[in-house]
């Protein structure tokens, strides 16, 4: 960093947001200047330019996104940072992919900020690929901070061929970040790949892969192009990689070391240049430590990381995702999409949806046939997916269980059905009241309708004592 202070030009065209800014840059020993609008900009910007630029993405007039493409051009060496509060994975691509050193989604922290001057300072440049025309956008929401890292990871790379593996539960879109990294690379014109290695047979998965000759084995009747072969020039996303057999992982890593391979029975190298991307919900250091995995080839796949979080580490995307998905469920079903009351919509955000994103969807789905009027509401949500149920719904649940151990306890024993039920019944009761009341007897007593002295007996009684 040059001993004296930096310069720092700030445009944006909310002057909160410009004063906040200032302020925190003169704190820091910088100088700071600040502009409404991108073309004040660039009238001032030809004379002196900045060693650090910071920019809003929407703006009237000329966008942040435009005015990086400017200037790409005239000022190639200046590191600009993308700021904005439409943080999607539109934004994240062309931000990168535009030039900018970083992006930074609002609200953001200042002292981040400020660091973020500082390394681009420090490093003195951004890269500058070249645009790509991406395909179709992957359908991703997200908000929440853990999503908005992943869109930054997929903006880093769009420029790039990288090996990826992508990390996180099932159900969390690790499929849709492929697709993502896939559609916004150099390769995003040729074939997209995926395969979930988990859902085929072992024995049979060699073949989807790397294809087999005719008469390879019983049943191979004709030529079979696999997997590797059909991704050819483009992507292939292995979903599941943890589950693969040893043997397979040992023909993967010579395919990723050697970039070819050959078919199942056959005698003739096959070449292929294929981006690898490969998915996991397993923690494949610890299967590397227990010698379920290779160490080499975890080595070639973990070249560029990327954690997918699960739902109920970002809350703050759900009502966004329930309504994407809900529309989505209404044109499916040729219906109007519902919404959601607020009530209702408290329950679904509180719910700690362990299947993740795939769960909201098909949740969505069966709200928009279940629910009988235009607007889901608390008594629509069932008890698996955080609802409460009715009183009689939970009588007739509590009346079927009892009725199940009755059944059971006549099989066993002869004992009459309440001289075995009441001390258990009893038990179960005495228990919740002291640990409702925190274990004071007095107030437990209370809750139970007894005195202290008969709940002292029973105690003793049912050995709870």
């Amino acid at each position: 960093m040059t001993s004296r202070a930096l310069d720092v030009w700030v445009v944006d065209d909310d002057q909160s947001v410009r004063w906040v800014l200032e302020k925190a840059l003169k704190q820091a020993d910088m100088e700071p200047r600040s502009f409404e609008r991108a073309e004040h900009l660039l009238e001032a910007i030809d004379d002196n330019p900045p060693d650090v630029l910071i920019t809003d993405v929407r703006m009237p007039g000329m966008s942040g996104i435009a005015l990086l493409e400017r200037l790409r051009t005239t000022c190639p060496e200046l590191p600009i940072i993308v700021i904005t509060a439409h943080s999607d994975l539109e934004n994240a691509v062309a931000a990168y992919k535009g030039g900018a050193f970083e992006y930074l989604p609002k609200p953001f922290d200042i002292d981040e900020a400020i660091e973020l001057v500082h390394k681009a300072a420090r490093l003195n440049g951004v890269g500058t690929e070249a645009d790509a025309s991406p395909n179709a956008m992957a359908s991703m929401i997200g908000q929440a901070p853990a999503m908005q890292e992943v869109f930054r990871s997929i903006g880093r790379l769009s420029g790039s061929s990288m090996t990826v593996l992508i990390t996180g539960e099932s159900g969390t879109g690790k499929e849709l970040v492929a697709r993502a990294l896939h559609d916004h690379s150099p390769r995003a014109n040729k074939p997209f790949v995926a395969l979930n290695t988990s859902a085929i047979a072992s024995e049979l998965l060699e073949s989807e892969l790397f294809g087999h000759e005719k008469g390879a084995f019983t049943g191979a009747d004709a030529r079979r192009i696999g997997r590797f072969e059909q991704a050819n020039g483009g992507t292939l996303f292995l979903d599941e990689i943890g589950d693969m057999s040893p043997a397979l992982q040992t023909r993967l890593l010579r395919v990723l070391a050697e970039s070819e391979f050959y078919r199942v029975g056959g005698q003739t190298p096959i070449r292929v240049d294929v981006r690898v991307i490969a998915a996991t919900n397993q923690d494949l250091a610890r299967a590397v430590k227990e010698s379920r995995f290779r160490e080499d080839l975890y080595h070639r796949l973990n070249v560029i990381r990327i954690n997918t979080p699960p739902l109920r580490q970002r809350r703050e995307d759900i009502p966004a995702l329930l309504q994407h998905y809900l529309a989505e469920a209404g044109e499916e079903l040729g219906s109007p999409p519902k919404t959601v009351d607020a009530e209702a919509l408290d329950a679904l955000t509180a719910f700690d949806w362990p299947g993740n994103v795939r769960q909201l969807v098909n949740a969505a789905r069966r709200l928009t046939v279940t629910a009988p009027g235009n607007v889901i509401t608390p008594d629509d949500i069932p008890g698996d997916l955080g609802g409460s149920p009715s009183p009689g719904q939970g009588a007739r649940e509590w009346t079927r269980m009892l009725a199940s151990w009755s059944d059971r306890q006549l099989q066993k024993t002869g004992t009459p059905l309440l001289d075995a039920a009441l001390p258990e019944f009893e038990k179960t009761l005495i228990e919740l009241a002291l640990a409702r009341t925190n274990g004071h007897r007095q107030e437990a007593a209370k809750l139970l309708g007894w005195g202290r002295n008969t709940l002292t007996r029973k105690m003793k009684a049912l050995h709870l004592d």
